[in-house]
């Protein structure tokens, strides 16, 4: 009997979900971090949902939110022309760091002792969290706005996404760039993960797999609806999608076939990421709601209970008949 797959509603904002992160695995579990456009990021244990607190001080909407690997520390990045870092367990600000125009993308480097930032004037800075009141370094090269810039290739280079229809690949030394994609859209979203070798990039219909070395194209996956992100599963078995049908799309990697796909959300899914275990993935929606979905449906994690049928008891046995098991969140 097939499993029936039951999200976890993570409720709370009050406009649009617009970016989500994970934590690594901590001696605490692992956390997610959500930017909503009602300025106010929430921070929650990754594995139930759980809120645990809200990072207050921005005054516009918030683009992007990062934690750092162990999860001490988050950063945001705001319409306010601000990018702030926050004390992740004590839920203090840390810095405010002034920018020029709206902030669209934060990433921590590896040992959190920089943030990276990008957005709509075009620019990427590099801020040093040790010396913050020094200038940042400025990497200029986008001819219009940037919507993700990562820290790649163990912190040696950034990578860039941009409304310039490119993903440009610069060199931290050097701060030159060394190679551009270019695509016929602008693109939508970008996964790297700090110890992968798969850089998954979405644009239009389009899920492309890249080879993080040498950006050469892997294989690319048409969707059948506008995709806004796409998260590929630690093992590399399957990957999951999500964009603007409200559904979202699993896909075997090796074939290319699409799996299931499941609808929970009440608007276009902006945001998907697997969990550093790859148990479950989280979603965030222009309906103001993350949404937690299993892996593999029908096993015991976080708040889903696998409740098979003898462990119902006789007095229910009526039901094995008209209902398949349900799973307990």
């Amino acid at each position: 009997m097939a499993m029936r797959q039951t999200p976890l509603t993570c409720s709370g904002h009050t406009r649009p979900v617009v970016d989500l992160a994970f934590s690594g695995i901590t001696p605490y579990g692992y956390f997610l971090i959500s930017a909503c456009k009602d300025g106010k990021p929430m921070l929650r244990q990754g594995d139930t949902g759980d809120w645990i607190g809200t990072f207050l001080g921005h005054k516009g909407a918030v683009w992007g939110a990062t934690l750092n690997t162990d999860a001490t520390k988050a950063a945001t990045a705001a319409a306010d022309f601000t990018a702030k870092v926050w004390d992740a367990v004590s839920g203090d600000e840390i810095l405010t760091l002034a920018h020029k125009h709206i902030v669209k993308t934060v990433n921590f480097t590896q040992d959190s002792s920089c943030l990276l930032t990008g957005g709509n004037d075009k620019l990427l800075r590099i801020y040093d969290l040790s010396n913050p009141e020094a200038a940042p370094q400025e990497i200029a090269g986008h001819t219009s706005a940037i919507k993700k810039a990562l820290w790649y290739n163990n912190d040696k280079q950034i990578l860039s996404a941009a409304e310039d229809k490119t993903i440009r690949l610069w060199d931290r030394s050097s701060m030159q760039e060394v190679k551009t994609l270019t695509f016929d859209t602008s693109v939508s979203s970008m996964e790297y993960m700090t110890d992968g070798d798969i850089l998954v990039i979405t644009y239009g219909k389009t899920i492309a797999f890249y080879n993080a070395l040498s950006l050469d194209l892997i294989k690319s996956v048409e969707a059948p609806a506008p995709i806004n992100s796409a998260s590929l599963h630690p093992e590399k078995d399957f990957f999951v999608a999500g964009g603007d049908d409200f559904k979202l799309y699993k896909f075997d990697y090796s074939n290319k076939e699409e799996l299931e796909s499941y609808k929970g959300h009440f608007g276009p899914v902006h945001c998907v990421r697997f969990s550093p275990d790859g148990e479950l993935y989280a979603s965030g929606s222009e309906d103001g709601t993350l949404r937690l979905w299993q892996t593999a449906v029908g096993k015991t994690y976080g708040l889903w209970k696998c409740v098979l049928p003898e462990d119902l008891g006789a007095e229910n046995s009526e039901q094995l008949y008209t209902s398949p098991p349900e799973i307990k969140a």
